[in-house]
């Protein structure tokens, strides 16, 4: 008697799960998971320092107003040169496959270059990222970009010659012989020409946009590194690491009109022009001074102080503060121009070799 009712305990249960699996309630659905959102980068710091770092390959993001870091972007080799375009949306850097030499240094001791890594890296500034490299010719070094941000010129050490890129399709538009080892490359305002400095002529090569040719060299001092221009265009500065000195130029004319003395032992190098034009700031490599020239009278109005090696240097929007990129220590100094005293220095990455500052509107955040 017990085995059947045990038998028909079973049965019963076997049939309520079966009418369950065809008519009775429906099975409840796995539960699954809301697939992985990727995460959208940060916005981009109101007012962002970029710094390219040589050694370590990669571009360090500052929030200038926090003086932290906020972010690195992986870049390729030996990023130097950059320039924002003129809507603050991305950054040209330029990035070089020969090997770092100093000055002198016999080229037949150095490894093969690796032109694959040639090319001007452009960075998202919004997306954080690099998104593509355009070719621009061999061992660019500096970089500028035109005021309406439809062509960026290129100097190309190795080569000799400034490059012109479309920025909208990447190509290269033009090619232009200049002198050996150009260096710095700058647009004059009124954007009608480019100067370009030859370290090894030293001189500075005045390219016509319009015909797309160089107009004449301009003799300045030995190893010309960059050149900044007053902002009507009528005069440009001229730094010379080995003579210690600025050439200025009178860009009517195109002739070097004064040469201003900066001591004995001074190596210029970056320079950065005040908005107003009132003065102008140089870094000074080795020498690790940052000097402050009165343009109305073309002395030394001021100099500090800023860390090991300054050489790309850039200001704030407001022009309260000045910033440099030390190399050997690995940091960026902020100046206080108030004060003209260093208030902090920023680690970053290996190498820091050149500035930009991007100010982001808030509506565009």
């Amino acid at each position: 008697m017990t085995h059947h009712r045990i038998a028909v305990t079973f049965a019963l249960i076997a049939f309520a799960t079966a009418a369950a699996a065809c008519g009775g309630a429906a099975p409840q659905p796995e539960s699954k998971s809301a697939p992985a959102q990727a995460t959208p980068p940060p916005s981009p710091p109101a007012l962002g320092l970029y710094v390219t770092n040589e050694q370590s390959g990669d571009l360090s993001i500052i929030d200038a107003d926090t003086a932290k870091v906020v972010g690195t972007i992986p870049l390729g080799k030996r990023p130097r040169g950059i320039a924002a375009s003129p809507d603050g949306t991305k950054l040209y850097v330029a990035l070089s496959g020969s090997p770092a030499a100093g000055p002198g240094v016999d080229e037949k001791s150095l490894p093969p270059p690796d032109r694959s890594a040639d090319g001007i890296g452009v960075v998202d500034i919004q997306a954080r990222k690099l998104v593509t490299v355009m070719k621009s010719g061999t061992d660019p070094e500096q970089v500028t970009v035109s005021p309406d941000g439809k062509t960026v010129f290129v100097a190309n050490e190795d080569a000799g010659q400034l490059t012109l890129i479309d920025a909208d399709s990447g190509q290269i538009a033009q090619t232009i012989k200049v002198g050996d080892e150009p260096e710095g490359v700058t647009v004059r305002p009124g954007g009608a020409q480019v100067y370009v400095t030859s370290e090894d002529e030293g001189a500075v090569f005045v390219v016509d946009l319009a015909t797309k040719k160089v107009v004449k060299p301009i003799k300045v001092g030995p190893r010309p590194r960059s050149i900044a221009f007053l902002p009507d265009g009528s005069h440009a500065y001229v730094p010379s690491e080995n003579g210690g000195t600025l050439s200025l130029i009178d860009a009517k004319k195109m002739a070097t009109i004064k040469t201003i003395k900066l001591g004995e032992g001074i190596r210029p190098m970056g320079t950065v022009m005040a908005k107003d034009g009132k003065h102008l700031y140089v870094s000074t490599g080795r020498s690790k001074m940052v000097y402050t020239i009165d343009t109305a009278t073309n002395g030394v109005a001021g100099m500090v102080e800023v860390g090991q090696r300054p050489w790309g240097i850039a200001l704030s929007p407001d022009g309260t503060k000045l910033f440099t990129a030390n190399g050997p220590s690995g940091d960026v100094s902020v100046v206080d121009l108030a004060t003209n005293q260093v208030t902090t220095k920023i680690p970053v990455g290996r190498g820091p070799w050149g500035v930009a500052v991007v100010q982001v509107n808030s509506s565009a955040k």
